[in-house]
């Protein structure tokens, strides 16, 4: 056990709070010793860095969150450093709004990039006269893509963060506002809309048979579609037709993508009970429930639907799971809530 090691997470992480210059000299430092040290010693460092990224000033802090999210990427738990990053993010997020509420008010003009710009006199002097803390704000503003960056891994890699966000619209809201200024906080904003341990009802409207499954860690709904058709094509108790290949469902649920990133397709439209199409580019958390379940429904296709295979993203693990089988009999009260498909292309 490298006890040095963890000497100088903990100093590093204590200038960072304070704003000990030392800090600029431990960084650097840490982040070599950390490159290849096994996760059961970086798993140790994670509890001090979230008290690290929850106490420091956002432009220190935010090299916590990047240096946390780059040892979660290399198999350290995110427990105990989850939580804060994510916090501290929203609370970044937060002081951006307020940032380019105030520069608007007294340019007239777009705020500066938090990416290409830097901290200045002339910008706190700006702020001045409408936020309590303009070096505050200022400094949210131009750490606010690194703490998404650790927020991304964070939120990928973590089941239970996902589940556990409160306030969840709120903070889609937020983080949504400040994508048009920072690209990774779009990255946060989708995230955070991700269902885990989701039950959903999968209708069949041909067959009029349907399926109990729980979902968790999906994307996008051309991940759902592919995981349903391996779940259900050519099963016992399923539909007839030939499943996405292995190689194929697996990167759609934790592998690799397989070399050239193979185009396919799937055999159905996927509606919700209203009989609005579920567009293949959206995510589980947009289909509308129905007595408190979310209903999708199997349409035939309109139209050869191709798409490539992977992840929308590739550091969460997804996965769908087949709970149970419904006979038409049994969803006899269902179908008087399922509308007729709408083909808003007029097909």
């Amino acid at each position: 056990m490298d006890d040095g090691f963890l000497q100088r997470v903990d100093a590093m992480v204590r200038a960072a709070m304070v704003e000990d210059q030392a800090f600029s000299d431990l960084m650097p430092q840490v982040m070599k010793e950390s490159q290849g040290l096994p996760p059961v010693v970086l798993n140790m460092t994670m509890m001090k860095m979230g008290e690290g990224i929850a106490a420091a000033p956002p432009n220190l802090g935010c090299w916590l969150a990047i240096m946390a999210g780059a040892w979660v990427e290399n198999g350290a738990t995110t427990f105990g450093v989850d939580r804060p990053l994510l916090d501290k993010t929203i609370e970044v997020a937060d002081n951006g709004v307020a940032f380019a509420d105030a520069w608007r008010a007294a340019t007239g003009n777009e705020p500066p990039s938090p990416s290409a710009g830097q901290p200045s006199q002339e910008i706190v002097d700006t702020l001045a006269p409408r936020l309590q803390d303009p070096v505050g704000a200022m400094m949210a503003w131009f750490s606010m893509e690194r703490f998404a960056l650790g927020a991304n891994t964070m939120l990928s890699k973590s089941p239970e963060l996902r589940s556990g966000v409160a306030d969840r619209d709120r903070k889609v809201s937020v983080t949504r506002r400040m994508a048009e200024h920072c690209e990774q906080m779009g990255w946060v904003a989708k995230l955070l809309r991700v269902l885990d341990n989701e039950r959903l009802l999968v209708l069949d409207r041909r067959t009029r048979q349907g399926w109990t499954v729980t979902i968790g860690g999906i994307g996008d709904n051309f991940q759902l579609h592919t995981l349903l058709a391996g779940a259900l094509l050519g099963r016992p108790g399923g539909l007839p037709g030939t499943p996405p290949a292995p190689e194929i469902i697996a990167c759609f649920l934790d592998a690799d993508t397989p070399p050239g990133r193979p185009v396919i397709s799937s055999p159905w439209n996927l509606v919700d009970a209203h009989g609005e199409w579920i567009y293949d580019e959206g995510v589980p958390a947009d289909v509308p429930a129905v007595n408190g379940t979310r209903v999708v429904v199997l349409d035939p296709p309109s139209y050869e639907r191709h798409f490539p295979a992977g992840r929308h993203h590739p550091m969460m693990a997804g996965s769908l799971t087949l709970d149970g089988l419904h006979l038409p009999e049994d969803l006899a009260g269902w179908w008087p809530h399922i509308a007729p498909a709408r083909n808003p292309v007029g097909a």
